[in-house]
């Protein structure tokens, strides 16, 4: 294993949680590098698993790295739970609103990457979270998740 997969799963780890840094990027992952030598993206088998953002030097997810974590992590880890009602305009990439958040991991926090579900915890999608948990479910008004990618796309 050379520096850079080491250092992708090394993000993972502290990103999602010990282990995720093996399931995203198995030994089978290509790096694309940025201008500067520094990891852009992350593909496998010619789809892309992740973005490093050069902002903050942490990874967004494509829904290949979500439906990745959503195997890996168990219910509901990780996760926003959406309603029915919301649950095909968020497949298709429309934004996550409060008022249709049922449920969310205790541990999010606001602009943490994570995975969006419905109620029967079906992938939807990948986002941003806009606030932490409590805040989504409390709030009746504004964006909880900023949708990256549905699985309608």
């Amino acid at each position: 294993m050379n520096n850079l997969h080491r250092r992708a799963r090394i993000i993972a780890d502290f990103q999602f949680g010990w282990g995720t840094g093996n399931i995203l990027f198995p030994d089978s992952v290509v790096f694309t590098l940025s201008r500067t030598r520094r990891i852009s993206q992350i593909l496998d088998n010619g789809k892309r698993v992740s973005t490093l953002r050069s902002s903050d030097g942490l990874l967004t997810l494509s829904i290949e790295g979500a439906k990745r974590l959503h195997r890996f992590i168990k219910y509901p880890g990780l996760r926003v739970v959406m309603n029915e009602e919301s649950s095909e305009f968020i497949k298709k990439g429309g934004t996550a609103f409060c008022k249709h958040v049922i449920d969310a991991d205790s541990e999010i926090r606001a602009y943490d990457e994570l995975i969006v579900v419905d109620e029967k915890d079906r992938l939807l999608a990948t986002g941003k979270a806009m606030l932490s948990c409590d805040e989504m479910k409390i709030f009746e008004h504004g964006v909880a998740v900023k949708i990256r990618y549905g699985i309608e796309e």
